[in-house]
């Protein structure tokens, strides 16, 4: 088995990240982004600390966390496990929109806890591509309470995943993970594994896991309202025998995950039940994660020649929306 513990490792197999990936990040919440928030009734929140990093779920009625352009406010009773939202804490998050496959990405430092509310320093703020919505088949589910009482099966049949890491410095971040149920995840004795897929190509998860290889992730079953929470230590590995065991549509990843030690606790979860997620509405029709990307992209304080590449490419109507079309087409796999 041959495990990836360096970056130069890492880059050797998926390529170094593009210089542009990085032009979609902004460091405040912009009007777009508060507009996501209006429209959401799910996050799922990382906080790490020097112990490591942990994951919970947040939810309640569309508009439940609310940001100006520095801070974001998420109220404790609206998080699963309140007790992790500490003053100091590292801070990573997705927040879902119903019928949008792209997830909203805002990252920072819980400056305080107060009132009632957890309140974020603003960090990052962007979107994240529709690829793992798309592959879990997220917004077709119907609801369903007949998920598997057990970790391993529960395991075994989820289809989506919010992974939580934390880089050597002790920032956090949540990356989402989706694939059709028997391809997300497997159980073996005390690990677990999953695949890597093509995604944002950003590769944040995998470069903490280098520096810093403590993981927690919610495991989902799109349509249950509950959740399996995984705790453990992960290793990137380029075995060819474990990454065939992930092979999708003829097609076998590039790198799979081990996490060792690992801790499965099923457990209902509030925030997803207050979301009421299933049947999935029908998608804001004045947000548009394409027009988000480019508006990110024009927001980003890097105006280098690339900046400005990348902002006359997102300016020409609509070939932001084909490009991202045509990728979610021929490159989920």
């Amino acid at each position: 088995m041959s495990d990836i513990d360096s970056i130069a490792g890492l880059e050797a197999i998926l390529g170094k990240a593009p210089p542009a990936v990085g032009l979609k990040v902004i460091d405040h919440v912009d009007a777009t982004a508060q507009r996501w928030l209006a429209a959401s009734p799910l996050m799922f929140a990382g906080f790490g600390d020097a112990d490591g990093i942990a994951i919970t779920l947040g939810g309640g009625d569309a508009g439940f966390a609310a940001a100006d352009p520095a801070t974001l406010s998420i109220p404790i009773a609206a998080l699963d496990d309140p007790a992790l939202a500490v003053a100091g804490a590292s801070f990573g998050s997705l927040f879902l929109v119903p019928g949008i496959g792209e997830t909203l990405r805002v990252n920072g430092r819980v400056a305080a806890v107060d009132d009632g509310d957890a309140r974020v320093a603003v960090e990052e703020c962007y979107v994240h591509c529709a690829k793992a919505l798309i592959r879990s088949g997220f917004w077709s589910a119907a609801p369903n309470d007949d998920a598997p009482g057990s970790p391993d099966a529960f395991a075994g049949a989820s289809c989506f995943m919010a992974l939580a890491t934390m880089d050597a410095a002790g920032n956090a971040d949540l990356s989402p993970k989706g694939d059709p149920a028997g391809a997300m995840t497997h159980v073996a004795g005390d690990q677990l594994w999953f695949a890597d897929r093509p995604g944002n190509r950003r590769t944040d998860s995998f470069r903490n896991l280098i520096g810093q290889p403590r993981i927690a992730a919610a495991l989902l079953i799109p349509g249950a309202s509950s959740v399996a929470i995984v705790r453990g230590t992960a290793m990137l590995t380029d075995d060819e025998t474990a990454r065939a065991t992930f092979a999708v549509q003829g097609k076998v990843p590039l790198l799979a995950t081990r996490v060792d030690d690992v801790d499965i606790a099923i457990r209902p979860s509030a925030a997803l039940a207050r979301a009421k997620l299933w049947p999935a509405a029908a998608a804001p029709a004045d947000i548009k994660p394409a027009k988000m990307f480019a508006e990110h992209v024009r927001l980003n304080k890097d105006k280098g020649i690339g900046a400005r590449i990348a902002s006359a490419f997102v300016s020409v109507p609509g070939l932001m929306q084909s490009s991202l079309d045509k990728d979610y087409k021929t490159n989920l796999y």
